[in-house]
């Protein structure tokens, strides 16, 4: 078989002339009998490598893949190419299944999708043994490896391939893989002497953009407001957080619909499918969401929690600009985040738990780093990038350099001359001419760059080794007790005189000056906070005692004491309120941040019936008259106040981040109209002046509430 077959075939089912870069070089391995690891970045054309020489060659290639939307979506394409393919999954009945498992037999397939689950079960092996196979493809083959990002146990009982069909060449595939996983993925797949095939990972139509994590929803709702119509998806860690996002998103206007894997059978091939077909144009989902859909027109991908390693970012970023045209994404970032992620990492069964962690580090280098962030990634996946790529946050806003050739060399002279069998800790010990018992006894203190710099702190030597290793000066190797090693690039800078450039050490001080700085902040006002064991403080704690009996778990895992006296001292009436108390963190917020703020809304409500003056409770009690479902006239009649009043009270309200629906008495195009022209005013905004501007064509009413919308959404 040559590629002049394979050319043609490309023209007729594809509609192609030339192949991309690499795809003919892997299709002639494979033509070759050759085992194959191809590693290509998302919207690079990976398929193609093994749909080509199933159509070409005599015989069916069985291709496993993890997700049942991903088969169904590729079958229908080569079906609608003419292309003989099918696929076997649960979602067949019994006589679907029999009727493919036919067509495989008789050689009526040219490929053939299925599950690890089922490529792997006893039953299906004997249809395998009797029918004419091609070809063995491996999707997201990073799946195989206990080291990559998502790891499937069925894949890993894959390896009885090579064993059982020793002539029939299996190619891997995937999107993200670092030379560790890269390795394993060789090694757990018994790939015989493989032919390793790595594409570019650059993505220069995506910008890069890293932001503090904080108002996260304001943020958001303003992002998508400067990209309308535009397709995006949004990453979250929990599932409840993709749901109460979008219903943030949905109150705010915006069309948007969440998606995890505890959706029902129905509900979520429908919301992928609006999805695809443009009838949704943002999904807030869990990391289940991407994998199998091919829509190039994602114009945005936004992360709201840190992914747990750069190879699940990188994936996830691009899913958004497969077409080549301009595409944005955005990685929320904060130190809660990464506390999270290594209490997940610590408290799971998982094994390799160091790598892990060293990975998430890895990830938290990214999020804070002060060089090109594409650079970073790039080099994460061992492509060496010297120029900064000019389309991220740091690229267009760069810190303060200066050349750091000398303090590179040195670095990497060490790590050379200490054989490249030391971590970072003993290099910088090694660099600053350290006494250590470890560093002496190992004869560390006779190679010629002991002590060569002495000269520059400990912190700072750290802080260089980081940008260095981002760079990809320097690797990490996590499966040799994570010893620093050199590279291609470093013997550039070694030999030939290459310039390194660095951020200066005075940025890592001041990063800590801040950090510090907002911690004794943080600290001040945690004690300058009352708390109480009141009345209230009663009120919740009985309530925490029937949640936790409800969840058979002790009162102290629902909130500590400490948490509910700040509550009773602070009576938070919103979400927002809530979410500054110690002790709430997202998750809780999530699971009882409702039920506390209804709590305290009653308690406070009931002070007000017992004639107790208690500040807020007139918005509490429109707030609730409009929960159960009356009009504004009737809260106005039932109050014996004007209902310009109570549209204040749900202006106040819906601007707290309480679930008022405002858009049941004002349109989009009316709350823009209002947003701009307010936008040049100063505090405090009177209504007269607006109604006048927009030529007394909005009423009062709709004009208080779109200032709530314009003010809440421009935080």
């Amino acid at each position: 078989m040559n590629l002049e077959n394979a050319k043609a075939a490309l023209k007729k089912y594809y509609g192609y002339d030339s192949f991309r870069p690499l795809q003919a070089e892997v299709i002639q391995a494979i033509y070759d009998k050759k085992d194959v690891l191809l590693l290509m970045p998302t919207g690079g054309g990976k398929s193609v490598c093994f749909q080509i020489p199933a159509i070409t060659m005599e015989g069916t290639c069985v291709v496993v893949s993890p997700l049942i939307s991903l088969m169904k979506d590729q079958v229908e394409a080569m079906r609608a190419n003419g292309i003989r393919a099918a696929f076997l999954n649960s979602s067949l009945s019994y006589h679907e299944q029999q009727s493919v498992e036919n067509e495989l037999y008789h050689g009526r397939l040219d490929l053939l999708y299925t599950s690890p689950e089922k490529m792997a079960s006893q039953e299906f092996l004997p249809l395998v043994r009797a029918s004419k196979i091609c070809l063995f493809a491996i999707d997201e083959a990073h799946c195989i490896s206990a080291w990559g990002h998502d790891f499937r146990p069925e894949y890993r009982q894959l390896r009885f391939l090579k064993n059982t069909f020793p002539n029939t060449p299996v190619i891997a595939l995937t999107a993200t893989a670092d030379k560790l996983t890269r390795k394993d993925i060789i090694v757990q797949a018994e790939l015989r002497n493989p032919e390793v095939f790595i594409a570019s990972f650059d993505r220069p139509n995506l910008s890069l953009e890293v932001r503090p994590g904080r108002k996260r929803i304001e943020q958001i709702i303003e992002f998508i407001g400067k990209r309308p119509n535009q397709p995006g998806v949004i990453y979250c860690t929990a599932r409840k957080t993709t749901e109460s996002l979008a219903e943030k998103l949905k109150e705010a206007g915006i069309n948007a619909a969440a998606y995890h894997a505890g959706l029902d059978e129905r509900t979520r091939p429908k919301v992928q499918e609006d999805f695809i077909n443009d009838r949704t144009t943002v999904i807030c989902a869990t990391i289940a969401f991407g994998m199998g859909i091919d829509k190039s027109n994602v114009r945005w991908v936004i992360h709201y929690n840190l992914p747990k390693n750069i190879e699940g970012y990188y994936q996830e970023i691009g899913r958004s600009g497969r077409d080549g045209a301009d595409a944005n994404t955005l990685l929320f970032y904060s130190a809660q985040d990464v506390m999270m992620l290594r209490e997940f990492i610590m408290d799971g069964e998982g094994q390799n738990r160091d790598i892990q962690l060293a990975k998430l580090e890895r990830m938290h280098q990214y999020a804070t780093a002060l060089i090109c962030r594409r650079k970073i990634l790039l080099n994460y996946f061992n492509e060496t990038m010297l120029e900064n790529c000019g389309n991220c946050d740091v690229c267009k806003n760069p810190p303060q350099h200066f050349d750091g050739t000398i303090a590179a060399q040195k670095a990497l002279s060490a790590v050379s001359r200490l054989n490249e069998q030391v971590g970072t800790g003993m290099l910088v010990d090694v660099l600053r001419g350290s006494k250590s018992y470890n560093l002496v006894s190992n004869g560390y203190d006779k190679i010629k760059t002991y002590g060569a710099g002495k000269d520059i702190r400990q912190d700072d030597w750290f802080f260089y080794l980081e940008q260095l290793i981002n760079q990809g000066l320097l690797e990490i190797a996590y499966d040799d007790h994570s010893k620093v090693k050199l590279t291609e690039a470093s013997r550039a800078v070694l030999f030939s005189g290459q310039k390194v450039e660095l951020v200066k050490a005075e940025i890592l001080q001041k990063r800590k000056e801040e950090e510090e700085a907002k911690t004794q902040i943080r600290t001040k006002r945690t004690l300058e906070r009352e708390r109480v064991r009141d009345e209230l403080f009663e009120h919740l704690r009985e309530l925490r005692l029937d949640i936790a009996r409800e969840k058979g778990v002790p009162p102290y895992i629902v909130f500590n004491d400490t948490t509910l006296e700040e509550m009773a001292a602070m009576r938070p009436t919103t979400e927002a309120d809530l979410s500054q108390i110690s002790g709430v963190g997202e998750q809780k917020l999530e699971a009882y941040g409702r039920a506390f703020l209804d709590a305290i809304q009653d308690f406070l409500l009931a002070k007000k019936d017992e004639g107790i003056r208690i500040t807020g409770a007139t918005y509490l009690e429109t707030f609730r008259q409009y929960k159960q479902g009356a009009t504004v006239d009737e809260i106005a009649a039932q109050r014996g106040i004007s209902p310009l009043t109570v549209f204040s009270h749900l202006a106040h309200l819906y601007e707290k981040g309480e679930n008022v629906n405002i858009w049941a008495f004002l349109n989009k195009a009316e709350a823009q109209r209002v947003a701009e022209a307010v936008h040049d005013m100063e505090p405090p905004i009177k209504l007269q002046e607006v109604f006048t501007k927009l030529n007394e064509e909005l009423t009062y009413e709709k004009i208080r509430l779109g200032i709530a919308w314009y003010n809440k959404n421009k935080r």
